[in-house]
């Protein structure tokens, strides 16, 4: 049985290329226990069992002579879609963020379904690792979120749950149709502010690139950075936990939320990083934050996200007046965000990323404003210890896809009593990105240290 790809899935389809695959992945760390040496195997073998469930027994159908549509894989081949290796003795951490960054460069086969998943044992720390890679165009950051807290337990007791690929989820109920008149007139409603939205948008864009000063969204306003260089097939990863009681103490004492600390460390980490590097970057950064539009407990295939384009702090700003200022950006762009129906908005995003993809295509975006100077993203938790087949999680880190343009991705998630930060970027523009979380931390310990209460 096939069904049709919606707008949103089918643009992330589009532009994918060979050097910009556009798919989210996760490096989960679990702790090994204790005289359980085959426990990775053990799950490697159950994962192997599992029957995929939708939409990730599916493929893309992009015949040009039909509408795009996903269809029933015609087959499944469980040892390619679950790997089983291990790092060499003696191995460090750095070790397996290269790894993960050769894993994350490549394509998914599109002959296949959109998903694989590598068990990563002999990680250091008498550690084992879960990495999976998914296509955006079947998940995006809150229901991969679902996902693995529904492939994991609550306690200690044995057994291997279903993996994330294999769960059920819930889905939204449609609405009732209405009838063809209200159809046809809500289309062309619908339509019609989609363009009004991102022709706006653009306009502000244009304004702000020729010296205006503009509030709220604004999209293609960046200046040009080494975030923005072409992207190549080379990734580098870097990962980051910090105590997460402690950051919500801080944003609550400033009036800021908790994305708004995560994103003035990433925005002070950023400007540090491209200073160590020789390449100080004299202009605000902008940041594309995704905004779910999903519906609480809608666990459904695909895309349901808009995005914001946020303008950081000044370049020679403190942390703490870092934190002022990208609170102030946030909150004028999601004013302006919740004006729009949820329509309107995943019409938006679409539309951007087609503006994207064909300036990508057409080589405009390497003289042209791009869109923004990299992706800041804050997906739903994992808000209470969980385990695999006894192993408890000890981290969790998104390590998203890169945008068309926009070389440089940090995703967050709180886990337990953490705030895990996984960071990726084009490797051949931005090489050393765990220098770049060592900036974040450091961020991180100036600002702690200036909030009273600590």
């Amino acid at each position: 049985m096939s069904r049709k790809i919606p707008l949103m899935d089918l643009m992330w389809l589009l532009a994918e290329t060979q050097a910009n695959p556009i798919h989210v992945c996760g490096l989960m760390l679990f702790e090994k226990p204790k005289g359980r040496p085959q426990l990775v195997r053990e799950i490697v073998a159950a994962y192997r069992e599992a029957k995929p469930s939708s939409p990730f027994d599916c493929v893309p159908d992009l015949e040009v002579t039909r509408t795009p549509r996903w269809r029933e894989a015609s087959d499944y081949n469980p040892r390619y879609h679950v790997q089983h290796i291990a790092l060499p003795a003696g191995a460090r951490y750095e070790d397996l963020l290269h790894l993960v960054g050769d894993l994350h460069e490549t394509m998914l086969d599109r002959n296949r379904p959109l998903f694989r998943m590598w068990l990563i044992d002999h990680v250091p720390g008498r550690r084992f690792a879960l990495f999976f890679k998914m296509h955006h165009a079947i998940i995006d950051g809150v229901s991969a979120s679902q996902r693995v807290n529904a492939s994991l337990r609550t306690t200690r007791r044995l057994g291997v749950p279903k993996p994330l690929f294999a769960v059920d989820l819930p889905v939204r109920k449609p609405r009732p149709p209405k009838a063809l008149i209200k159809q046809v007139l809500g289309v062309s409603s619908t339509a019609t502010s989609q363009y009004l939205a991102l022709l706006g948008s653009l306009r502000k864009g244009l304004w702000n690139w020729m010296g205006g000063k503009t509030q709220g969204s604004v999209p293609f306003a960046a200046h040009r950075g080494p975030m923005n260089e072409p992207v190549m097939n080379a990734r580098s990863v870097a990962t980051l936990s910090l105590p997460l009681k402690d950051m919500r103490r801080v944003g609550k004492h400033y009036g800021a939320t908790l994305n708004d600390v995560a994103m003035a460390l990433i925005d002070e980490g950023v400007h540090r990083y491209l200073e160590e590097m020789g390449q100080p970057f004299d202009h605000h950064l902008v940041a594309m934050c995704p905004v779910s539009l999903r519906e609480k407990g809608d666990g459904s295939a695909g895309t349901k996200v808009s995005a914001v384009f946020v303008r950081l702090g000044a370049p020679d700003s403190s942390v703490l007046e870092r934190l002022a200022q990208v609170s102030a950006s946030m909150n004028a762009a999601k004013d302006e965000v919740r004006t729009m129906s949820k329509e309107t908005a995943l019409g938006y995003a679409a539309g951007l990323m087609g503006i994207a993809g064909l300036t990508a295509v057409t080589h405009v975006d390497r003289v042209a404003p791009p869109s923004a100077n990299l992706v800041i993203s804050n997906i739903p938790g994992l808000e209470r210890q969980l385990y695999l087949h006894g192993a408890p999680l000890v981290a969790a880190y998104p390590v998203s896809a890169i945008a068309v343009g926009v070389g440089l991705n940090a995703t967050v998630i709180s886990s337990n009593d953490r705030m895990d930060f996984g960071f990726v970027a084009n490797g051949a523009s931005l090489r050393k990105l765990p220098v770049l979380a060592g900036h974040v931390e450091a961020a991180w310990h100036r600002l702690s240290a200036v909030t009273p209460g600590r």
